[in-house]
């Protein structure tokens, strides 16, 4: 019998309550098909399984299964600059899905701020470390950080899931096929931007760059229509910085007044649109950019079969489903129906594993204090998810949550509510050790 590596069975109330089906393994950790909650509960009470890992919430058999029936399933992916989702099916049924959170903005502020303080130490004429600019080659392929981040998280995700669930194809949605070319060859020039998708992209970056709402009333779930902000017969043009979105009613109200006329007594709002419109595209950037890189990662890992944008909304606005980045990723593709068994997605956030900086500065580059180069406390590391159960004094209670080690052994607990401090080490025990990621549903 191998030595099984289980975690200790305390199930958070997220974990019990969560509709996603749960990921099985027998005792071999030979890979078995996802279970309802309702049979992982039943599993857990009567002690033939325990919990193998909270996040995704996997449970272990205690005994072996020789010969399973596996059913294959598919991982749909749609991949963004923000925000990523995941959905897994049995056929057309939705039985798992999750939404990833990336923090790309957050590595290129670390990279800003490290470049800014190295270059105030070199002009200072202090000691410095010395520029190396000049013999460093970017390799074919080179992302910046920021961008490599979302390829490897999502690398990353894909191999957990595939370690948990026999997944056979993955579907992502990747860059449009130029199918006016594919139909007519000889198409060029502005014929392209009179077809079928005439439009399309740019519509669909308003929907997301304005929140689908009205720029000037604030109405979401009504049709909306592009609106010249700057009138074209006051001399606007149709980039998308001139572009906004408006109601039926704010679209007919406003005409061709120019907005500063219309908005005359609002001007917040006013305000607000100017400095919107001007908003870079470096979201539709950054998915342009990774695109390929993440598709020839993940076909290293299983096939992978590629969809078009368009195809995802046409199938959900002809399913009538809401607008998620999950749920984005379950209409991938050609599917006939499609049903959720489950609508709780599993909300995953990119922490990152912390600084490898010793010395800590302020903002002019000083060093201010010294990080202890032991990072476990007690048996704890910062950015641990424990549960806490405090029997006595005055914060008696249960708290779950990301713990921060102190080496006085009384730990602060973030949990989902508020900030718990000063918890002795006692109370608590490991639910899921750190990984780089938070969790919630």
């Amino acid at each position: 019998m191998p030595t099984l590596n289980i975690v200790k069975a305390y199930i958070t109330i997220e974990a019990l309550k969560m509709q996603n089906y749960v990921f099985l393994i027998d005792t071999n950790k030979q890979i078995l098909n996802p279970i309802k909650p309702k049979q992982a509960r039943r599993l857990l009470n009567l002690g033939k399984a325990a919990v193998f890992r909270q996040y995704p919430f996997t449970l272990i058999l205690k005994k072996a299964i020789k010969s399973p029936t596996i059913k294959p399933l598919t991982l749909k992916i749609d991949p963004g600059s923000k925000y990523t989702g995941m959905a897994l099916l049995d056929g057309n049924n939705v039985i798992w899905c999750a939404q990833l959170q990336h923090r790309g903005s957050q590595i290129k502020d670390a990279l800003e701020s490290r470049k800014q303080l190295r270059r105030g130490r070199r002009n200072r004429k202090t000691r410095y470390r010395i520029a190396k600019f000049e013999n460093r080659k970017r390799k074919k392929g080179w992302l910046p950080p920021s961008l490599e981040h979302r390829v490897l998280t999502i690398k990353t995700w894909v191999k957990r899931l595939i370690r948990y669930s026999p997944i056979t194809k993955l579907c992502i949605e990747t860059v449009k096929f130029d199918m006016q070319k594919m139909q007519n060859p000889e198409i060029n020039g502005i014929e392209y931007q009179q077809g079928d998708l005439q439009g399309y992209e740019v519509r669909e970056y308003l929907l997301e760059k304005w929140n689908r709402e009205c720029s000037y009333c604030g109405k979401k779930d009504i049709p909306l229509q592009i609106e010249h902000i700057e009138p074209k017969s006051k001399g606007g043009s149709n980039r998308v910085s001139n572009l906004c979105l408006a109601c039926e009613k704010c679209n007919q109200e406003k005409g061709n007044k120019p907005v500063e006329y219309f908005l005359k007594d609002k001007s917040t709002l006013l305000n607000k649109i100017k400095a919107k419109c001007q908003l870079p595209l470096k979201n539709a950037a950054a998915v342009n950019s990774t695109r390929k890189k993440i598709v020839a990662v993940l076909e290293k890992l299983l096939p992978v079969e590629t969809a078009i944008g368009s195809q995802t909304k046409f199938n959900r606005v002809r399913f009538e489903l809401p607008k998620k980045h999950w749920i984005d990723a379950a209409c991938i593709g050609d599917i006939e129906s499609i049903i959720l068994k489950t609508n709780q997605p599993l909300l995953i956030k990119c922490n990152g594993w912390g600084t490898r900086q010793i010395c800590r500065t302020n903002k002019y580059g000083f060093p201010t204090r010294y990080v202890p180069r032991n990072k476990f406390v007690k048996g704890f590391q910062t950015g641990d998810i424990v549960k806490a159960v405090v029997t006595s004094g005055k914060k008696i209670g249960e708290y779950i949550g990301r713990i921060a080690t102190r080496s006085t052994g009384y730990f602060n607990i973030s949990t989902r509510e508020k900030l718990v401090q000063g918890i002795s080490h006692k109370y608590c025990n490991i639910i899921h050790k750190k990984d780089g990621y938070s969790y919630s549903i």
